[in-house]
């Protein structure tokens, strides 16, 4: 027989015999460690011995992880096991002294002694890389029993190398797993408590009616609000407008008090409490400000350009008197930026409408163009303009379309020569101007928008004259009394911030600016609607503003300092005034203060 042809014998040998093969290498790892089945004892053996037997066992790991071929079988297991046991013996730190005696370990099952056809070398290539694997987690268990690592080895793993390490001869005492301590009766009762608490809670919540619901919600804001007095005022502002927008804000799903329902230029209101502009200039949140429960909200005001207003710090808060200095100076997006929001706004709602409600005859308007509310837009002029009036005909004619209503904004004291356009002559002029702009366009059968004027509180009876015998004149469709007051009343005139430039508006507005609203209604003789706006914190400074002449209500600085909460309050006292006065609507209730009273 040639020699290749014994080679080739030999390979077929050992592929046939694997567990001959295993038993082979099993007894080149035990010389490695230099341990002899044989004996029951051993010598003893001092702490040091411990780490150059972990480092011979690290390079038996080593010559295993190398290793391949053919799956281990049964002499596989009978020669590893004993090995792991003698090894978890003889790497265990002695129990007391460093050279004293160690309990001699229990006596291991003997391997099959191996073939005398196996081959003599191991090639790489009769091992599976299955067989490498086994060998590898083996003696990596080996070599990390008895650490800390090892501390929390399950109970079953311990339990199954034991047995194993026993197999054909007598099992000796096994060590007992650590086992966790139980978690204190304490602590038991306390996690039974708020899973009891948290499932008792959500099955209350879930019977409980959707108005109760809502009011906790609302209410709750009154635990988050008081943290935005903590930001600085404007960036409180903006993070404000960004929940809204988000709808980070509750949701009124409570229907509004008969009572307060009223008409107004053909358009149905549920309440009579609306947003003023100034807290939404490019109309981003206007869904989550309508869903608040506004009646209505107004947007801007908008220029035709987009600018950024006046230097900051530009609003300082008045907290002891409820009050607010402003001089931000009509910073708004521009009119294409806001044009895009109120247009995709705009198609959604007509989306709703067709999908949602029935057609109706009705010359009254449910809700808006904008969601369930009325929505008004605020129109403003360039700081840089020279020309006031083309920047006001430019917003009719890109924003109208999407307005409720339209608001001519002359009265804001933070742009230059804004205010002089309130005279008798300026003022007529500007209006026919915006007029026509509006009239010329096309409209449907809902007809073009509104056109009020926003006038300030810091005018004489001479300049409320002119602006009365103008709105009657041009058949304005009404008038926003007031804006932001140049004065400083009492008592915010103490206030160390009241010499501040800007407009003021707030608690310290109201009386001023519920003065010029009564003086306007008698001017016009109830003719023409009125938006009192200026210091309403409460349902009763809202019921004198219509009492004064009021046929809507806007409020904004309370807003900032009362937060959502303090809407559906407004509205419930509303609601209570008027029915303790006898009024079975506001429209009966408005101008009631300026009338004749009867004998």
């Amino acid at each position: 027989m040639s020699a290749r042809q014994a080679h080739s014998n030999s390979r077929t040998a050992s592929a046939s015999r694997p567990c001959q093969t295993v038993a082979v290498r099993n007894a080149s790892i035990r010389k490695t460690l230099d341990w002899n089945p044989s004996q029951t004892t051993r010598a003893q053996s001092c702490r040091a011995c411990a780490p150059a037997s972990k480092e011979q066992a690290l390079s038996a790991l080593t010559s295993a992880n190398s290793l391949g071929g053919h799956r281990p079988g049964r002499a596989a297991s009978a020669g590893i096991y004993p090995l792991l046991s003698f090894h978890a013996k003889r790497s265990s730190p002695p129990p007391s002294s460093a050279c004293s005696p160690r309990r001699p370990p229990l006596r291991p099952a003997s391997p099959p002694p191996p073939s005398p056809s196996a081959p003599g070398p191991v090639h790489a290539s009769t091992m599976s890389s299955a067989a490498a694997s086994a060998w590898r987690r083996s003696l990596r268990g080996a070599l990390l029993r008895g650490s800390p690592w090892r501390a929390g080895a399950g109970p079953s793993r311990q339990a199954s190398t034991a047995s194993a390490a026993s197999s054909g001869a007598a099992a000796g005492p096994a060590a007992a797993p650590n086992k966790v301590p139980p978690p204190p009766r304490k602590g038991r009762l306390l996690t039974g408590a708020m899973i009891g608490l948290t499932i008792a809670g959500g099955a209350y919540v879930s019977t409980t009616d959707e108005a109760t619901l809502c009011g906790w919600i609302f209410k709750s804001t009154e635990l988050v609000n008081p943290l935005f007095a903590l930001l600085d005022a404007e960036f409180a502002h903006r993070l404000a407008v960004i929940a809204a927008a988000h709808g980070f804000v509750p949701r009124e799903k409570r229907p509004d008090p008969p009572v307060l329902g009223l008409e107004v230029w053909g358009r149905n209101f549920t309440n009579p409490i609306g947003l003023a502009a100034g807290f939404d200039k490019n109309a981003e949140a206007v869904e989550g400000l309508l869903g608040l429960g506004f009646g209505f909200v107004e947007v801007g005001s908008v220029t035709p350009q987009p600018q950024e207003g006046n230097p900051k710090p530009r609003i300082f808060r008045l907290k002891e008197h409820g009050a607010v200095i402003n001089r931000c100076g009509f910073n708004s997006e521009g009119i294409v930026v806001v044009a895009k929001r109120l247009g995709a706004q705009h198609g959604k709602r007509k989306m709703e409408e067709t999908s949602s409600y029935p057609s109706s005859n009705s010359n009254v308007k449910q809700g808006g163009k904008a969601g369930p509310g009325i929505l008004g837009v605020n129109l403003g002029k360039n700081k840089t303009s020279e020309d006031a009036a083309a920047d006001y005909v430019q917003g009719v004619h890109s924003l109208s379309q999407y307005a409720d209503y339209l608001v001519i904004n002359i009265s804001s004291p933070n742009t230059p020569g804004l205010r002089a356009l309130q005279g008798r002559k300026q003022l007529r002029e500007l209006v026919k101007k915006v007029h026509d702009a509006r009239d010329e366009m096309q409209w449907a059968e809902d007809g073009p928008p509104p056109l009020l004027v926003k006038i300030a509180p810091d005018l004489s009876k001479e300049d409320l004259e002119d602006i009365a015998a103008v709105a009657l004149s041009s058949k304005l469709d009404g008038l926003i009394i007031s804006n932001t007051t140049i004065a400083r009343p009492p008592p915010a005139e103490a206030h160390p911030l009241a010499q501040e430039a800007g407009g003021l508006s707030g608690k310290p507005l109201f009386d001023s600016s519920t003065r010029v609203l009564k003086e306007m209604y008698i001017l016009t003789g109830g003719t023409v609607p009125l938006i009192g706006c200026g210091g309403v914190t409460s349902g009763e400074d809202a019921y004198k503003k219509i009492r004064s002449g009021a046929t809507l209500v806007q409020l904004y600085t309370a807003l900032a300092y009362g937060g959502p909460a303090l809407i559906p309050r407004i509205k419930a006292e509303l609601a209570e005034c008027l029915e303790r006065d006898g009024f079975k609507s506001v429209q009966q209730a408005v101008g009631a203060d300026c009338k004749p009273k009867k004998a």
